[in-house]
Order: C-alpha cells, then sequence, then structure tokens
C-alpha cells in the first residue's frame, strides 16, 4: 500500500463520515497534509505509509496549528519499524494519535471507538476503575485474593481501579471473564481535544514575538498577533480580536496561484480568511476565497481595522464566500 492509496482512502472514509475535506497539500514540506471538518471538529490529518517517519519539527507544528485553530492533529499510517498497524489500536507520535485507517473508519462512520493503545512492551488497556472495584465488592473478592488470582501484586489492583494503570489485554480478559463484567473503557481519539483546543483558541495566544520576515513584521506592527510556519502551504496566521487570517507571502507567480488556491480550500475547513501578500505587482485581486494584497498597499495601512475594510471591500466585489 502506498501512500497516495492512502490518502484516497482516508479521504473516502472522511466523506462518509460526513466531513469536508480540503484539497490535499501536495507542496512541500508540509505539516499536514489534508484539514477535515464536521461541524466544530477540525482535524488535521498527516499521512505516512510508516508513522516512524514523523519527526518532532513536523509534530510540533501540527500540534501548533491545530491549537490556534481550535482543531486536532492526528497521524493516519500504514506500519509502525517491521510490523503493520493492528486496526483498532492507537499508537502515539509526539503526543499525536497515530491509526490505521481501518481504526479512523470504525471510529468516524461504525462510531466503535478502539479500546486498546499501543506502548513500550506491547498493547495495553485503560480499565473502568469504579467498575472493577464494584464488581470485585460484589463478588466479596479481596484485593488480595484478586491480585493472587492475577499473579500481580495488591498494588496493581489499586491502581486499576484508582484508574491509575493500564492493564495487559490478557489481565482484562482475565478479569472480564472472572468478574462477568465489561472493563474495557473506549479510547476517544481525539481525547476531548476539541473541546480543549477551543478552550486554548480562546486562552492562549500567538507567542508575542515579533517575526523575522519583514511583510509579517509589518502585520505585526498593524496590531495582529503573528505565528510563522516552517511547512505550512502558508506562511503565518495571523490573528487580531475579530480575524483569523492564513498569510501567503510571494511574488506573483503560477507557484504562488497555485498555493493560494490550496490555501482558500483549507481556509473553507478551518473557517478562517485566506490572505495573500504580493511582494511586487499582481495581476489579479483574487485566486478563488484568497485575498491578493500588494506590499505596497499594506504600507499604507494603519491598522487591523483598515486591511479588515480592504479584504471586505475585495471579497464582496468578487462575491466570495467566507
Amino acid at each position: 500500500m502506498t501512500k497516495e492509496i492512502l490518502i484516497h482512502q482516508i479521504i473516502d472514509v472522511l466523506q462518509q463520515a460526513g466531513f469536508i475535506v480540503s484539497k490535499r497539500c501536495n507542496i512541500r514540506p508540509r505539516s499536514f497534509d489534508l484539514a477535515a471538518r464536521k461541524n466544530e471538529t477540525l482535524i488535521f490529518y498527516k499521512v505516512l505509509y510508516n508513522i516512524d517517519g514523523l519527526n518532532e519539527e513536523t509534530a510540533r507544528e501540527m500540534k501548533s496549528l491545530a491549537r490556534y485553530l481550535g482543531g486536532t492533529a492526528v497521524l493516519i499510517g500504514a506500519k509502525t519499524r517491521d510490523q503493520m498497524l493492528e486496526d483498532s489500536v492507537v499508537y502515539m507520535r509526539y503526543e499525536i494519535p497515530a491509526l490505521s485507517v481501518q481504526t479512523l473508519y470504525d471510529y468516524f462512520v461504525e462510531e466503535v471507538p478502539p479500546l486498546v493503545s499501543a506502548a513500550p512492551g506491547g498493547l495495553y488497556v485503560s480499565i473502568d476503575g469504579d467498575v472493577l472495584k464494584e464488581a470485585r465488592k460484589r463478588t466479596d473478592m479481596s484485593l488480595g485474593a484478586l491480585a493472587t488470582e492475577l499473579g500481580v501484586s495488591r498494588r496493581t489492583i489499586s491502581k486499576y481501579e484508582e484508574g491509575g494503570m493500564d492493564a495487559s489485554i490478557d489481565i482484562v480478559l482475565h478479569l472480564e471473564e472472572l468478574l462477568d463484567v465489561a472493563l474495557a473503557k473506549s479510547i476517544d481519539i481525539l481525547r476531548g481535544f476539541e473541546k480543549k483546543a477551543n478552550v486554548e483558541a480562546k486562552q492562549e495566544k500567538v507567542p508575542e514575538t515579533q517575526p523575522d520576515d519583514g511583510i509579517l513584521n509589518m502585520l505585526y506592527a498593524l496590531g495582529y498577533q503573528v505565528m510563522s510556519t516552517s511547512q505550512a502551504p502558508f506562511k503565518a496566521i495571523s490573528k487580531d480580536t475579530s480575524d483569523t487570517l492564513l498569510t501567503g507571502i510571494s511574488t506573483y507567480s503560477s507557484a504562488m496561484i497555485k498555493r493560494a488556491d490550496l490555501m482558500s480550500s483549507i481556509s473553507c475547513v478551518t473557517r478562517t480568511k485566506s490572505v495573500f501578500i504580493i511582494d511586487g505587482q499582481m495581476k489579479s485581486e483574487t485566486v478563488e476565497n484568497t485575498i491578493l494584497i500588494e506590499k505596497c498597499e499594506l504600507d499604507k495601512l494603519s491598522g487591523t481595522e483598515e486591511l479588515a475594510e480592504l479584504i471586505d471591500e475585495r471579497t464582496k466585489k468578487h462575491n466570495i464566500n467566507i
């Protein structure tokens, strides 16, 4: 299975699940391959045949983009090291959940969440500690008796009941058979990150550091918070109190048009505006939903309100729906 096949499979799964999906990010370098949204759920997907190919820098940018745009980062792959990813198992790479296409399908289309997580040493299941404690007491088993039955310490059983330790699959199966109760807790692939990300997006500001890039520095001087990117299709995310802008910078060229078109697709999914600052002369004022603005026009503005007015003016002029 190639990465190309993986991407087509992922798009098919997401569309079956009712997500709107951006165009594929086929411009290098790229911190993510697809953005997808369903209602308030926004996810940035990185696709790698081998999930171990994710590097720390890419993971950091994915998480930053997701955090500032109120979404979640997810890694989809086919194998790890020398073995294929197991279905219904969640792996983690740099705090990003990694899973197979089948697990993605089960989660979003079939609405069957995974139960197993991969960690150093094997596969583990999270136990519902309250259910375990209640079932143990109902069967009149002491901590010691249950520990002896399982071949573990009393402290281990206590940790299971406190929810402080995951257990191996064999242990969970043995417990469920012994106590005649379902104990495995399902895994939320998003791990509650949707709510957390939305809260963080409101509470956490883009770092108040002055950008190195000259044009981004002009936006910063106008009053925007600017988060530079190194691998995304856009140069930065620029924010003020009312707008979030996917921000590109380039001379006017065929490569710029391709990038602006991709930014338009992503902005529709992320519910942001897409703006490209042209260093030099431009031949059009828009590319799809992306507003083009010459650097010399930016020079004449004195605040975020004036830039917002210019963007709104061109949006209405060219009948762009944002």
